[in-house]
């Protein structure tokens, strides 16, 4: 099924969206069988789409002759229950491959992650994201995050460029930059939210015109990640403050005791809950045993998901 620019506009514009894990073997391989029931555990939900290989499905170590079975399987799965957005990105002719890849697969849309390492200025930027965007037909979403950071002058430069770019994900935190963003570019782009346990962030997003935003811990408590959802979509303050105060303050607590642990994390929780997805690739590490037993006392006062 064809998925317009503006279709993936539109279904950025409200609900919650979330990054699956890719589930790897005991030996670090994909583990295609794992994923698929995952995909099926997660879809009905209520999530608005699913994002294929992204930052918590570790994209960043992913293959690129594994990235389009990645893809094909989630877009395949989840077909005619919830829209599958790929995560793309890596130097411009790479990120054209995969955005090149995923809609062959059948994506949805791409989410184009930073190009990583090296720094570039803002013609640069516009240069890259123009070539991506010009490569594929379906919807663009830029994440702001890292070695890719865009001011608004280039965004609006590059809406006037590309048409398929219907996106802005922030995953800065920049309150001052957003506003500028924002205000700048009005509703020609849909907003989301990205930044690592966005929960945390979620009302102050939504009071600056960002009502939407993406959940790791979906990957594992997504009763409790929708009801959160819905306390933020409904101004629900009380419901927001209480999880944040029972779950998500103390979930920062242990997330931040590693580097790169805003993935082992979420890894740690599905296999807490059942779901195991096995373990990270390097240069990741997994959490400890101590880190696992706290991580699985905060889950457990949540009740069943």
């Amino acid at each position: 099924m064809s998925f317009s620019p503006q279709e993936l506009k539109h279904l950025m514009s409200s609900g919650l969206l979330s990054f699956p894990v890719t589930d790897f073997d005991a030996n670090g391989d994909f583990d295609r069988a794992g994923y698929i029931k995952r995909l099926e555990w997660l879809a009905p939900y209520g999530a608005s789409a699913l994002f294929a290989a992204g930052g918590t499905g570790e994209f960043f170590s992913l293959a690129p002759d594994e990235y389009p079975d990645i893809i094909r399987t989630a877009v395949d799965t989840c077909r005619g229950t919830v829209p599958i957005i790929a995560g793309a990105g890596g130097p411009t002719r790479q990120a054209i491959a995969y955005a090149q890849a995923a809609e062959k697969a059948g994506a949805h849309g791409v989410l184009l992650m930073p190009h990583y390492l090296t720094e570039a200025g803002q013609e640069g930027l516009i240069a890259h994201v123009e070539a991506i965007c010009k490569s594929v037909k379906f919807g663009v979403i830029v994440y702001n995050r890292a070695q890719a950071k865009y001011k608004p002058e280039t965004l609006a430069v590059l809406a006037e460029r590309c048409p398929n770019l219907v996106g802005f994900k922030d995953g800065v935190g920049d309150i001052e930059a957003m506003v500028a963003v924002y205000q700048k570019m009005g509703d020609r782009f849909s907003y989301l939210g990205g930044l690592p346990t966005a929960e945390v962030y979620a009302a102050a997003y939504k009071a600056l015109g960002t009502p939407v935003y993406s959940s790791a811990v979906f990957n594992f408590i997504p009763k409790t990640a929708m009801k959160f959802y819905e306390a933020v979509r409904d101004d629900d303050h009380q419901t927001q403050h209480q999880l944040l105060k029972d779950f998500f303050m103390p979930y920062l607590d242990i997330r931040n005791r590693g580097a790169g642990y805003a993935v082992s994390i979420v890894k740690a929780g599905a296999r807490i809950v059942g779901h195991g997805a096995g373990p990270v690739r390097p240069p990741l590490s997994d959490l400890t045993d101590a880190e696992v037993k706290d991580l699985a006392a905060l889950i457990e006062k949540l009740g069943p998901q």
